[in-house]
């Protein structure tokens, strides 16, 4: 394996591990996941294709840090949604009406048509469902997002620096 393929490996394998535990709180333990853990899921499916496709195609230097770049803006939005959900988790503001406890307006029999319809027991985005340490898994996955981003960038960077 080439030098340039390391960080695109190591953010290959760190992004799997992260789903594969995502996957086994939510299917192994019953953590059922609200809308907002949902879109958090995104970032790291993106960076694996990303990643793979890096690996697959065999890319040069210079070309491996612009999947890097890609793979560090990938994770700059993962980081974004986990800092929003943390927001909602700790009440700084208000979360999606879908995930956040709110009913919405009801104004006419189709609104409440559309409330009764819903499925009773949805995780709520604005209770926190688990935590370690005083930390959510949406805490966890801003400080995951963070580090993964600037590994993601300073990767880019050495590349471009040794190109």
């Amino acid at each position: 394996m080439t030098r340039a393929r390391d960080p695109i490996f190591l953010i290959l394998m760190v992004s799997i591990a992260i789903l594969v535990t995502v996957f086994t709180s939510q299917y192994g333990f019953g953590l059922r996941p609200c809308e907002l853990c949902l879109f958090q899921r995104v970032p790291y499916g993106v960076v694996i294709f990303l990643t793979l496709l890096g690996l697959g195609l065999r890319l040069d230097a210079k070309k491996s840090a612009l999947l890097l770049g890609l793979c560090s803006l990938a994770f700059v939005v993962g980081a974004g949604l986990g800092l929003y959900h943390t927001g909602v988790e700790q009440h700084w503001w208000a979360g999606p009406t879908s995930c956040s406890g709110g009913l919405g307006t009801v104004h006419s029999v189709e609104d409440l048509a559309a409330l009764l319809s819903k499925p009773i027991n949805i995780p709520q985005c604005d209770k926190i469902a688990w935590s370690l340490f005083g930390i959510s898994m949406a805490g966890y996955n801003l400080l995951a997002s963070i580090a993964l981003a600037v590994f993601s960038a300073l990767s880019a960077r050495r590349l471009m620096e040794r190109a």
